[in-house]
């Protein structure tokens, strides 16, 4: 078996381009784009590009971005200041601080700040509880992007999921937990396992579904994966590449071996990390149009 490669790309190029035509119809009837505040704390280079490729693809599709760029050293009271004011700015529908902030500034003070209306990263407490809730108050909410990219990916390739058996490798707040309340909402049995599970490669070959969220290059084997599963890479890690004498990217899979058992499988890069973006797009102008009523 040669598992089908599920592209990412393809796939977030087509959630930008209907977004677009969202950002289109907006612009048509407020006269004004959808706007997203971008504040970015420090110099980290993986953070500074993640950040530049958000911007790029958001005026893509015709939204309006607002970059705010700190020093490391900044005090928690000027992040807060700034994010009272976007709060209190109607003409900011969407609020991203990205993470991670340094180590004297507290993360879960900084997103709770907020206004869950504005929290287009899902990761504000009020829209953590109404997604684990479900139900109707999904339509209230934003979902965390990369698992919401890795549930559109699902849907896309299985279009009913109930009844099968996920497993998460990973509980973070950011993949894991999100990415397992989706999957129950579809009627998955949904299992969640992590560093302190015992016998983790038997549990993980019992799942239909295996979303690997660990931050751990190569991690998952093909001996972890059950015949036909579908595997959803999230991982990105950059490792040392003995043929080239270079670096490479590699995800929380061992692509080559898992593809030879596996249904299909997300590629790294080019599955999961494209999505991510789109989402975080779809969620922006989501939120200018529940402010429009």
């Amino acid at each position: 078996m040669t598992a089908n490669i599920i592209d990412g790309k393809q796939i977030a190029a087509d959630l930008r381009a209907s977004t677009k035509e969202l950002v289109t119809e907006f612009i048509n009837k407020y006269n004004n784009p959808p706007t997203l505040a971008v504040v970015l704390v420090g110099e980290d280079p993986a953070s500074q590009v993640y950040v530049k490729t958000k911007t790029k693809m958001a005026k893509e599709i015709g939204m309006n971005v607002e970059d705010h760029f700190f020093e490391k050293t900044v005090v928690e009271k000027d992040l807060l200041d700034l994010i009272h004011n976007l709060n209190s700015n109607k003409d900011v529908n969407g609020i991203l601080v990205q993470l991670p902030l340094p180590d004297h500034i507290d993360s879960r003070v900084i997103i709770d700040a907020i206004d869950p209306a504005k929290d287009v990263d899902g990761f504000h407490a009020i829209n953590v509880g109404r997604n684990s809730i479900g139900g109707d108050l999904l339509k209230k909410t934003f979902t965390p992007c990369t698992p919401l990219g890795c549930y559109l990916m699902l849907k896309q390739h299985i279009s009913d999921l109930k009844g099968m058996h996920a497993v998460i490798i990973g509980r973070s707040n950011i993949v894991g937990k999100p990415m397992a309340q989706l999957l129950l909402e579809e009627s998955c049995t949904v299992s969640i396992v992590h560093s302190k599970t015992k016998n983790i490669e038997e549990m993980t070959k019992q799942g239909d579904i295996v979303v690997a969220a660990v931050g751990r290059p190569l991690m998952v084997k093909k001996d972890w994966i059950k015949p036909g599963a579908v595997v959803i890479d999230v991982g990105i890690n950059r490792i040392d590449d003995p043929e080239t004498g270079k670096t490479k990217l590699v995800g929380d899979v061992d692509y080559d071996g898992v593809a030879e058992v596996a249904s299909a499988i997300t590629p790294v890069p080019g599955g999961v990390g494209p999505m991510t973006i789109a989402c975080l797009l779809k969620n922006t102008v989501d939120a200018a149009l529940r402010q429009q009523g």
